[in-house]
């Protein structure tokens, strides 16, 4: 069965039903939309049923609505007094239950007041004659009505972003404080602030709090109903899309401008120069001219959000934008950053993640604003267990303002990094890679008094570099997440009193002893990541441990041959990753108690192993029974991964070939992992292999900023 959610769009029906094959195997297609259009267009034959969902009936939402906007009275019974209005309210809702609890929940937190009602219902009034809303959007618009002025602006800012999106929380806090929309409070920074903003908008019901991965980056998104109520008010704070080709000039004031899919007649469109925000969504191709002319057009830019375009070429006129505080520039071409960069006095945010630079310019020392600098590269040559920073020049510790500096490398050329890091002391996020073991032990003594620290990568230059992370004197008590890459003698005594951390990843480590006793207790861990970080042939999960954790990866452990989980350990996992473990010839022992296991995933792992756990006659089925999605990845030719399910008919078929394939594999990657005796890096294709071999097939990868922000 195949379910398309949501359908707005008939051409994206028409293009998904010329490539799904029409031969009677009995399979089922599911369409939901709201649009009739869209209904008329599926609708083919009279085999095509079509579902109308009915709205509730008039009982029912009077329960609904009840059971929320009274639920502090005795049995949720509504007062006689707040009748009147409330079927009021309920008529306006029309039988739908997202309208009804979020007006429900909105009359929830005012006061029990016959004024305070009236109050909002004058408003429901007020928003069938001032927006031009269909349906129950109407009544949830008075949620917007009733939210103060500066959660207003930040709700409008969703009608920027495509439908749908899920936008990162970072991102968000970023954009609302380079808008001027983020109040100051004393003894918290704007990011609190922004943060707070979210909350109480998700609080209210005009936003979605979206689980990200297991602690690795925070979403949000709006319902559509809300996005069309925010698209609707949006136009009048100069907030303004220009979607494809069809673009007509607008002499109207616009603040905010976002562009979908081409750039083409955009600077003729729009004739007013006062833009402040431009934002690319889909652009595809993007010539030197354009960004040449957008800034010599539009000198008030404040805000440029350029990801996901293929840029190659910032051109110096950029310094001239001195009104600009949030430029990103992330998975972009870029190669170089013009040193006209240095003229942005007022920059807050400079975004380089994923680009093709190698160094910053000196010029960047000079953005005495700057709060965030986010970078990292590209190397075709790259060692093993080593990110790509970028290189940063003598100076930087003079940007006293700066609470994100990642990815850098540790070796500054003519300074020292370590004295520049001392004098940023608002530091809340650090990466550092290429470490050497030299730099390293004066490196985590300036770590251990940055009391403000909440995420730390540290990254090795090679697999003979030692992390001792004993130098870190004292705990990092606000620390959230941390990554380490690089070998470890032992585990400092202090990761255990680390009680806000949320994840955590250890790389190339090759602890010879089970580090799980000394992670065990961590209060807060969601997120566990176990990559070449053992050299051991057991690990044992007891009882009462990981209390919190939901992800646990466990890679390329190569000794490893048993695995035991007892009843009570790990209460909230959901998600087991194992492999490859060539030695590992049984399913983990204790598996059949993690009642809250939804995905259990080996890699490479032997025939044998995989026969175990086959649903007809396999020793090992029982154990594994009840997770709804068993999975095997398998590298194959062609350097990729192969995703077979549990139980699948040709699986077992395919086995044996695999079994050859994964055989070389272990072969040629146990070369790899001993590939720098020599002190030789690898080349381009070998990265590409390793980072295959990681989780780069099946979106977990620990050599991308997937688990940075």
């Amino acid at each position: 069965m195949l379910v398309f959610d949501d359908v707005w769009n008939v051409e994206f029906w028409q293009a998904m039903k010329d490539a799904l094959p029409d031969n009677d195997k009995g399979s089922r297609i599911i369409i939901t939309t709201r649009s009739e259009t869209v209904v008329a267009s599926c609708k083919q034959s009279s085999f095509d049923h079509v579902h109308k969902l009915e709205p509730l009936s008039e009982a029912m939402c009077w329960d609904l609505f009840c059971r929320i906007a009274f639920q502090n009275e005795p049995e949720s019974l509504c007062p006689p007094e707040f009748e009147q209005f409330s079927r009021e309210f309920i008529r306006m809702c029309e039988g739908l239950p997202l309208a009804i609890v979020d007006v429900a929940k909105l009359l929830s937190e005012k006061k029990k007041k016959l004024s305070e009602w009236s109050r909002l219902l004058d408003f429901s009034f007020e928003v069938e004659s001032n927006f031009h809303l269909t349906g129950a959007s109407k009544i949830l618009a008075l949620g917007y009505l009733d939210l103060p002025p500066q959660l207003k602006l930040c709700f409008l800012y969703f009608s920027i972003f495509p439908k749908d999106s899920l936008i990162p929380n970072d991102k968000l806090y970023k954009l609302w404080i380079a808008e001027g929309f983020v109040q100051e409070k004393a003894g918290k920074t704007l990011e609190m602030v922004a943060e707070e903003y979210l909350n109480e908008l998700i609080r209210r019901n005009m936003v979605q709090a979206c689980e990200g991965f297991y602690e690795l980056e925070k979403f949000c998104q709006v319902h559509d109903l809300m996005y069309e109520i925010a698209r609707q008010k949006a136009d009048e704070f100069g907030f303004y899309q220009i979607q494809g080709h069809n673009n007509s000039g607008f002499a109207k004031k616009i603040r905010c401008l976002s562009v979908y899919n081409s750039v083409e007649s955009v600077l003729e469109s729009v004739e007013d120069t006062r833009v402040r925000s431009v934002f690319l969504f889909n652009i595809d191709t993007l010539n030197n001219s354009f960004v040449i002319n957008l800034f010599e057009r539009y000198k008030l830019l404040t805000l440029l959000d350029f990801e996901d375009v293929p840029l190659e070429l910032l051109p110096e006129e950029l310094g001239n934008l001195f009104h600009m505080k949030y430029l990103n520039l992330k998975n972009t071409k870029l190669r170089r950053l013009p040193k006209s960069v240095g003229k942005l006095h007022n920059l807050q945010t400079l975004d380089l993640r994923n680009t093709l630079l190698i160094e910053l310019p000196t010029e960047i020392n000079k953005l005495q604003n700057l709060r965030h600098l986010l970078a990292s590269g590209y190397d075709k040559k790259i060692s093993l267990v080593s990110t790509q920073g970028v290189r940063i020049k003598e100076g930087i510790g003079c940007l006293e303002n700066l609470q994100t500096l990642m990815t850098v490398e540790s070796y500054i050329p003519g300074s020292d990094l370590v004295k520049e890091l001392e004098k940023l002391r608002q530091l809340r996020k650090l990466g550092i890679s290429r470490l050497t073991t030299e730099v390293a032990s004066s490196l985590f003594a300036c770590i251990g008094e940055m009391r403000h620290l909440e995420y730390l990568s540290l990254d090795s230059m090679s697999n003979h570099e030692i992390l001792d992370l004993e130098a870190i004197s004292s705990p990092l008590r606000f620390l959230q997440r941390l990554v380490l890459k690089g070998i470890l003698l032992s585990l400092p005594n202090w990761i255990p009193s680390l009680q806000n951390l949320s994840m955590l990843c250890l790389s190339c480590s090759r602890l010879s002893y089970d580090p799980l006793e000394y992670l065990r207790r961590l209060p807060n861990l969601v997120s566990l990541w176990l990559y070449r970080a053992y050299d051991g042939v057991q690990l044992q999960f007891e009882k009462e441990g990981f209390r919190k954790l939901k992800l646990l990866v466990i890679r390329e452990l190569h000794g490893l041959n048993f695995v035991h989980i007892e009843e009570g350990a790990l209460p909230c996992l959901e998600e087991l990753r194992i492999g490859s473990s060539p030695l590992l010839n049984e399913v983990p022992s204790g598996v059949q108690h993690l009642r809250n296991l939804k995905v259990l995933a080996y890699y490479d792992m032997p025939s044998e192993f995989v026969l175990s756990m086959q649903p007809d006659g396999g020793s090992y089925y029982s154990i594994v029974e009840h997770v709804p999605s068993v999975l095997f990845w398998y590298r194959v030719k062609g350097r990729r991964y192969v995703l077979y399910k549990l139980g699948e008919p040709d699986l077992l078929d395919r086995l044996q070939g695999i079994a050859t394939n994964i055989n070389d594999v272990q072969q040629r990657d146990i070369r790899l992992s001993f590939s720098y005796s020599d002190g030789e890096e690898e080349t381009a294709s070998t990265q590409n292999d390793i980072n295959r071999l990681s989780f780069s097939s099946d979106r977990f990868s620990f050599f991308s900023d997937d688990i940075e922000d």
